[in-house]
């Protein structure tokens, strides 16, 4: 590399943390490239289980208990719906163990999106500025609307994720307003019917939150050609 050139290359160190970064980030970037998918799938499928009771209680009658505290509840077990979720409503029980598991299963999916996305902004808060200071470098400027563009689908990702978590919350708060025990819901089915209502607009918040994971996937998949090129020219300029 000739003497006039060495000052649009950046020093030696910096590409070798660029290139780290390149490697590493971008390998990371891959994984939630799909996770926020596995994610929303497990989230729909809890939604297509409330969309499933709340349909059943929506037009079913409450039925007389049957003796036996293990019998399942007729009126109240969507068709199908034991097979493919666990859930199973029985005379003698409350809340069925897999619906508490489903709600569970929803609170820890919001801390998670709550927890990386403020990891995620917080790091692409401090990516921003350093994408800044390779403008000092003309060997990388034809590369800086792509760093930049990684940078601001990791951050609106970060956004997103915050979102979902607050989603996901208010959807729990929409289920704690059903008593689930099959003597409450039998006293619904004869009165107002509030918890379909309910079920329903929790599956929908949930459905919200799905799709707003998979926006979250999309944007960080966008970034894999771009971190690819980006790597490349670091190491074309290591070699020269």
């Amino acid at each position: 590399m000739s003497e006039d050139q060495t000052p649009s290359v950046p020093p030696e160190p910096l590409l070798q943390m660029i290139a780290n970064l390149a490697r590493f980030h971008g390998e990371h970037e891959q994984f939630y490239a799909q996770a926020p998918l596995w994610q929303a799938s497990d989230l729909q499928a809890c939604s297509r289980a409330l969309k499933a009771l709340a349909g059943r209680w929506s037009t079913t009658g409450a039925g007389a208990p049957a003796g036996n505290p293990f019998a399942g509840a007729e009126d109240l077990n969507a068709p199908g719906l034991v097979a493919e979720s666990g859930i199973l409503f029985m005379e003698g029980e409350g809340e069925p163990v897999e619906l508490q598991r489903l709600r569970r299963d929803v609170r820890e999916a919001a801390e998670d999106s709550e927890q990386t996305g403020i990891w995620l902004a917080a790091a692409m808060e401090q990516a921003w500025e350093a994408a800044g200071l390779l403008a000092d470098y003309p060997a990388l400027a034809d590369l800086l609307g792509e760093r930049h563009r990684i940078v601001a689908n990791d951050w609106q990702a970060a956004g997103l994720l915050a979102l979902v978590a607050q989603l996901l919350r208010r959807s729990l708060d929409l289920l704690d307003r059903v008593t689930f025990s099959p003597a409450a819901l039998r006293a619904d089915l004869e009165s107002e019917r509030n918890a379909p209502a309910y079920l329903f607009s929790a599956s929908e918040i949930l459905d919200r939150a799905a799709d707003l994971l998979a926006e979250s996937a999309t944007l960080v998949r966008d970034n894999e050609r771009r971190w690819r090129v980006f790597g490349a020219r670091v190491r074309r300029l290591r070699s020269d």
